[in-house]
Parts: structure tokens; C-alpha cells; sequence
């Protein structure tokens, strides 16, 4: 059965979401990246990658390749209805291509074209996408490497560059640059036939394996390591955990297309961007009479050319020209506009201190509902914690502390140790240090309860798992 729904030959897409998004910190987290937000209303990134692709490849045959700290994670529900590869480690797009294109050969038993596109980027024009999509379709099923090439619109130094020369429908490429200065940049536009590498790309799934077998011979061992296992009945993901780590960190740019003489390049002119950077967020979003964007419980008085981004309290800006103002419940970014990219300046000090505002948002997402610090101190902690309905934590313990539960709304079934018991609003229990326990809601309603924590460490790697419907170690 094809899975296109227009006349195009049949595609498979690949959908790269296990990137950190660090420069659009603090909306962006460590455990929750960019790929899994909604920047400008509507849909989050990922789900607006999938469903731009219709009518050309079919979105319900997407897979997606992740990091597991995502998909057991604040990524769980963002992620639970697609069909998902989990690296256990990040090693960039080369692996991450290489494991996809080989899933692909095994689950169609066939040599499918397979359409490798970000999970983070921003297409305004999705006919134009579309047109551009079956263009490198059809030079993908005659063996070629085709890369999507964005029609420059200024002298961009955060993107690499590719020189094409002349065609039709695909142009032959000649040359990849990374990230030129400002003079080189400038010359790449008055000379032409130059392009933004977008990072997307089509190919057969043989075609860019028997590429990365010459190229990437590395990658290839280890490659066959997880076939081998996987052909003697291992269970994929359980092949890929053991093996994958082994893997060296190279993208497909380097390591492939740089080196083969099968690159043809689509020119593209689709209202593409990366979202890289609080500037790109502002590039895309809808703007006021003075060019301000204005997200959020936000307001801007007599300012211009600001991004004013609120999630929480009200942010009120007055006389502010060329800002970026980000605010979340837990930290403020303020930053000049056209100096944003050095937000992974503020990324990198956090991760320094060992900081959590690089890594978590205060309200945290889990399969299971969520949770929000609401005080947190050497000796002890508050959370509210919200449990959906037909949802339960792990049955777990803990070494270094207690907890104490008081339900407010809903209905908690609790395990401490050999007693399974419910409490309602207004009613509590403890459970001791060591106690193996475990919190369900197996009402129709949200059960949301606090929780104080008690002890000398209070850390959440202080969790030994011994069950758990969500597969987490």
C-alpha cells in the first residue's frame, strides 16, 4: 500500500526532534526542548512538521527520532501517538539517519524513500513546501541526494551555505560552507547560486546507506552491530541501547553529503526558518503597528520592534526599541534584539552551577499528569502534583526521604508497602522513608494533591523503580 496521498511516488517521513533547543532558553529546556513547544499559537512544532506534510507523504506513517529523556519525560504526551526511535545518547543526524533508514528497509520490507526533515523549524508557505517535497521525491527515485536549499533573503552568518550551479527542477551542488563571517556572507549573496542549508533532505533509505557504508564506515559497524541483534529477535529499541553510545557524533552534512557526488539541491523559497534564536521567534510572529510581537499576559506601551513573551505573570513594557523580554515562572530573559544567539552563553553558566532552570521548568510534565515546586529548601520541599484520570505513578522508594500527601481535589489510590487504600479531599497519609508506595487516580477527575517532602536529600534521582506502565528505568 503507498502512503502518499497525491500522485507523488511513495515516501516515508523522518522527523528529527532529539535537539536541546538551548538559544530559546527560557521557554526551552533541557528535558523540554523547542520541538515540543508552541511558539506562535495553535500547534506544537513537531505536530506542525508532521501535518504539513499531507497530501504528499501520509502523516499517520511518520517516525520520529528522539532522545529517551524526551520520550520518558516532559516529551511523553507530545510524543505517546507517534510511532518513536529513542537514542539513548545524542550523537547528531548521521546515526540518527543511519537508524532510520535501516528501520525503514525492515518494517516496509522494501527500499522506501525516506523524507528527513527537523522538528524545529518554522515554514510559512506550505504549498510551496509541498511543491519542493515532490520535486525531491522525484529526484530521490532516480538515486540522487537531494538537499532543500532556502532562497537567502540577507547576509546570514548562523547559517551554513551551499553553492549549487545550474538547472531545471535540481541544481548540482558544488560546495558546502559552514558559517561564514560577515564579509563571506555578504559575497555569497551579490555572487548567487547560493543557498541557506536547511537541513532537510530526501533520499532512499539503500541509496543514503550504501553512502554512509563508504563514507562513514564507523557508523556502518555499528549500524550492523543493532541489525544483528535485532535479526536474532532482539527488540529494536533493546539493540539500539545497547549499541548506539558506540556511535561517533557527526551530522550527515559532514560526514556524507560533502564527500558524494550524487547531492542535488530543490531551491526553496517557503518562508523557512530555524527558529534559532528569540530574533527568529520574532521574524515569525504576528506583529502590532510597530513591529512589536506581543505574546502571552503581555503589554507594550510606546515600544517598537520588541518581542514582549509572557507565560505566567503579567509582563508590562514601557519605552522599550529592539528588546527580547521572556518570561516564565521561573526565570526572565532580557536581551537586545540581533544579540539573542548569545542566550546559549546563559545556558552554559546554568549548566556551570548545576543550575535546574536550564534543565526544568517549574511545572514539570510527566506521562502521568505533572508536577509544580512550590517551595524548596536544604531540609525539605512542596509540590503540587496533578495525576490524570486512569493514570499512576511508578511503585517506588525512596532512601533519603518521607512525603506527605494531602489531597485537595480527586480521589488518590495509594500503596505504602502491603496496604492499598483510598483518601479524598481534606484527608493525608505519609509515607516513611524506604517505604515502597505508589499514587494512582482511578476517578474520572484530575486527583491533585500537595506533597512535602522531608529529609537530607531531595533530589529526583533519589526514585528506585519497580514497576511502571510507562516503561521508565
Amino acid at each position: 500500500m503507498s502512503n502518499s496521498t497525491d500522485n507523488s511516488p511513495a515516501c516515508h517521513a523522518v522527523i528529527l526532534a532529539g535537539g536541546s533547543g538551548t538559544r530559546l532558553w527560557p521557554l526551552s529546556r533541557l528535558q523540554l526542548p523547542k520541538q515540543f513547544l508552541t511558539l506562535n499559537g495553535g500547534e506544537s512544532m513537531l505536530d506542525a512538521t508532521v501535518g504539513r506534510l499531507s497530501p504528499v507523504v501520509n502523516p499517520e506513517h511518520a517516525l520520529i527520532i528522539t532522545n529517551e529523556v524526551h520520550a520518558g519525560g516532559e516529551a511523553y504526551q507530545a510524543l505517546k501517538d507517534y510511532r518513536t526511535i529513542c537514542e539513548p545518547v545524542g550523537r547528531n543526524t548521521a546515526p540518527a539517519i543511519a537508524l532510520a533508514a535501516a528501520w525503514l528497509q525492515q518494517e516496509t520490507g522494501d527500499d522506501p524513500i525516506m523524507a528527513v526533515l527537523p522538528a524545529d523549524h518554522a515554514i510559512r508557505d506550505t504549498a510551496a513546501f509541498q511543491q519542493a517535497l515532490r520535486t525531491a521525491i522525484a529526484a530521490a527515485s532516480d538515486n540522487r541526494l537531494v538537499t532543500f536549499g532556502i532562497t537567502p533573503t540577507r547576509p546570514e552568518t548562523g547559517f551554513g551555505y551551499i553553492r549549487a550551479g545550474e538547472g531545471e527542477d535540481t541544481l548540482p551542488v558544488e560546495r558546502f560552507t559552514e558559517k561564514p563571517d560577515q564579509a563571506t556572507a555578504e559575497s555569497f549573496l551579490s555572487e548567487g547560486n547560493h543557498y541557506w542549508n536547511s537541513g532537510m533532505f530526501v533520499w532512499r533509505a539503500s541509496v543514503i546507506l550504501d553512502e554512509i557504508r563508504q563514507h562513514l564506515p564507523e557508523v556502518h559497524e555499528v549500524l550492523e552491530r543493532i541489525r544483528g541483534d535485532w535479526a536474532g529477535e532482539d527488540d529494536l529499541q533493546a539493540a539500539v541501547n545497547r549499541h548506539f553510545a558506540d556511535m561517533p557524533d557527526i551530522s550527515i552534512d559532514y560526514g556524507v553529503l560533502e564527500k558524494s557526488g550524487r547531492v542535488v539541491l530543490v531551491p526553496c523559497d517557503m518562508g523557512w526558518s530555524d527558529v534559532g534564536s528569540w530574533d527568529a521567534v520574532h521574524e515569525i510572529s504576528d506583529h502590532d503597528e510597530h513591529h512589536n510581537a506581543v505574546q502571552g499576559n503581555a503589554l507594550a506601551i510606546d515600544c517598537h520592534n520588541s518581542l514582549i513573551h509572557a507565560n505566567n505573570r503579567l509582563v508590562a513594557a514601557v519605552g522599550m526599541h529592539d528588546v527580547c523580554v521572556v518570561e516564565t515562572p521561573d526565570a526572565v530573559l532580557v536581551t537586545p534584539r540581533g544579540q539573542t544567539q548569545r542566550v546559549r552563553e546563559v545556558v552554559s553558566a546554568l549548566r556551570d552551577q548545576d543550575a535546574q532552570e536550564h534543565r526544568l521548568h517549574l511545572t514539570v510534565k510527566r506521562p502521568w499528569g505533572s508536577y509544580t515546586v512550590l517551595e524548596d529548601q536544604p531540609s525539605f520541599k512542596m509540590k503540587r502534583i496533578t495525576v490524570d484520570p486512569g493514570c499512576a505513578l511508578s511503585l517506588q522508594r525512596h532512601q533519603h526521604r518521607s512525603e506527605h500527601w494531602v489531597v485537595v481535589d480527586g480521589t488518590a489510590t495509594v500503596t505504602c508497602d502491603d496496604e492499598v487504600f483510598t483518601i479524598t479531599r481534606n484527608q493525608s497519609t505519609y509515607i516513611p522513608i524506604g517505604a515502597k508506595h505508589r499514587l494512582e487516580n482511578r476517578g474520572q477527575i484530575a486527583l491533585q494533591l500537595i506533597e512535602v517532602q522531608v529529609g537530607d536529600y531531595l533530589g529526583e534521582d533519589d526514585i528506585e523503580r519497580f514497576e511502571d506502565i510507562y516503561g521508565r528505568a
